[in-house]
């Protein structure tokens, strides 16, 4: 009976282990199901978070590509339009001068046809003279006084009389006909100055047109070109690209000068250069650009088309556009030494001319990309750029 009844504890143990193992088991495969569904799950997540961030760095990608392009693209275009203002700057220049010329000529002329009015009205009177002297002398008839034998001596003194007075009359007579054909001439060569100056003034009228068309689509180009807007690190490799470009094509220049004996750099005008433009100083030698980068010249506010003027005497070895510096004036003087002048609205010399100290080279504008109008200045000793205050008083 005990035994019985222990044996079938012993089944009754064997059947709750059994069912206990079947229990874990069944937790066990239901956990780890339920993980593996868990982790394809997270794993799914995971992935369209990655695909997500792979499509917006693409799409970043694209966009900077797309800026990057258009800016490029708006870049060559206001390159064109740089030259597009510098073209009718030129010719408004041109002009100036020429009115100025024929402003000139026209005085000239006006002073010296009032000259050959007066010297006419002079003439007028003599001859006006000359006739009431010939008639209250006498109205004698020359061949009867020929004729008349009696006082033979009166006769000779009236006949040396009438021969002067004749003489007198016919040069003062060529006199005036000189007069009176300077006068004319003088007229006709003032009359077509005035007829100059006015086509000059249409032609200057137009020409300012122009350049206000032009400025125009510039101040467009530019405003395009601010909604391009370049992080600081872009802003910092736009600027070291412009300035690599910058110093190699100074070391191209530098590798094709040749060398004059009358220009003698300007080691020994310390504190004696004048300027090449009077304004205010917006950017100093040596202050802070961007980042690391540090300004290698000097910025000067100037009104747009006041003249730029050459620090000294030299030849212009470059004349051009250069990207970062719009319309740029190179100018070597000798030993080593350079002077620079950018972002002008238009250049007045061209590549190989000398140039001698003030002289006019270009006039103040914003080409180059500039929000504002001014000159930037260099100078530079053997390719280094070196403080132009040390030399500009």
């Amino acid at each position: 009976m005990l035994k019985s009844s222990f044996t079938a504890i012993q089944i009754f143990g064997k059947l709750l282990s059994n069912l206990i193992i079947l229990s874990c088991l069944t937790f066990i495969n239901f956990s780890m199901a339920a993980d593996t569904s868990n982790h394809k799950k997270s794993k799914q997540q995971n992935t369209r978070k990655l695909n997500n961030v792979q499509q917006a760095i693409a799409k970043q990608e694209a966009t900077i590509f797309k800026t990057n392009k258009n800016r490029a693209t708006l870049e060559r275009q206001l390159k064109k339009d740089d030259f597009a203002i510098a073209k009718a700057a030129k010719a408004i220049n041109k002009t100036d001068q020429q009115l100025k010329i024929t402003n000139k000529k026209i005085a000239v002329l006006s002073k010296e046809k009032q000259q050959l009015g007066t010297q006419k009205n002079r003439q007028e009177r003599i001859l006006a003279q000359q006739l009431r002297s010939a008639y209250t002398t006498g109205q004698h008839d020359y061949l009867k006084l020929v004729l008349n034998q009696d006082e033979s001596k009166k006769i000779q003194r009236t006949i040396s009389y009438y021969q002067y007075l004749n003489k007198a009359r016919l040069n003062e007579i060529d006199k005036f006909q000189v007069i009176i054909t300077q006068l004319m001439q003088v007229t006709t060569q003032h009359q077509e100055q005035v007829a100059q100056l006015q086509r000059l003034k249409a032609n200057q009228q137009q020409q300012r047109k122009n350049l206000s068309k032009n400025k125009n689509k510039q101040r467009q180009t530019l405003a395009f070109l601010s909604t391009k807007l370049l992080s600081s690190k872009q802003q910092l490799t736009k600027l070291k690209a412009e300035e690599a470009n910058l110093t190699a094509a100074l070391q191209k220049l530098t590798a094709l000068i040749r060398a004059e004996v009358n220009l003698v750099g300007l080691s020994k005008l310390k504190r004696q250069l004048s300027w090449p433009v009077k304004g205010r100083l917006l950017r100093s030698f040596g202050s802070r650009k961007q980042g690391y980068l540090k300004w290698k010249g000097v910025l000067l506010g100037a009104p747009i088309g006041r003249q730029v003027q050459t620090i000294h005497s030299g030849t212009i070895l470059f004349s051009d556009w250069l990207k970062g510096y719009g319309l740029l004036t190179v100018i070597d003087h000798g030993n080593g030494y350079m002077s620079l002048y950018a972002h002008n609205q238009t250049l007045l010399k061209s590549v190989g001319d000398r140039v001698e100290t003030g002289e006019p080279i270009a006039l103040v504008g914003q080409s180059g990309g500039q929000d504002q109008a001014g000159l930037y200045f260099e100078i530079r000793h053997q390719g280094k750029a070196v403080n132009p205050k040390l030399w500009c008083k």
